[in-house]
């Protein structure tokens, strides 16, 4: 089974003030434990990311990861946030972006994915990821 939320804005923190993006999440049974992240600017795709589904709720409510994604929540102006901090090598130097999506559709997002497959039920089929892998 399949879910996607509706178009979330998520706002770049950059040197020069913030960038208006906006972020589809989805989630899919065949992959249990992440959460697909594409970030858009107007129709166009920036980025994908897969994040681990439990680090992403766990970051709603504390402080979670460390290297390339760490998540923790964060208010302004009395609007929870989820901070993630994405870093990574671009050519010869370390990059380093921070988004922070509103948290309330993502917490809602989180929740339909738990009617699909519950906390601590996730299941990876390796003889089917196998089977499909040699089948290509």
């Amino acid at each position: 089974m399949f879910c996607e939320s509706a178009p979330v804005p998520v706002r770049l923190d950059a040197s020069t003030g913030g960038v208006l993006l906006l972020v589809r999440f989805s989630y899919n049974d065949r992959d249990p434990f992440a959460v697909q992240a594409a970030f858009f600017d107007g129709p166009c795709l920036l980025a994908r990311w897969r994040f681990d589904r439990q680090m992403l709720a766990e970051g709603l409510h504390r402080p979670v990861g460390e290297g390339d994604v760490a998540f923790r929540p964060h208010a302004r102006a009395g609007i929870g946030e989820l901070r993630i901090d994405l870093r990574g090598q671009g050519g010869e130097r370390e990059e380093e972006a921070v988004l922070f999506v509103d948290a309330d559709p993502l917490a809602v997002f989180l929740e339909q994915t738990y009617t699909v497959i519950g906390a601590g039920e996730e299941f990876l089929d390796l003889d089917r990821l196998l089977d499909e892998f040699l089948a290509r």
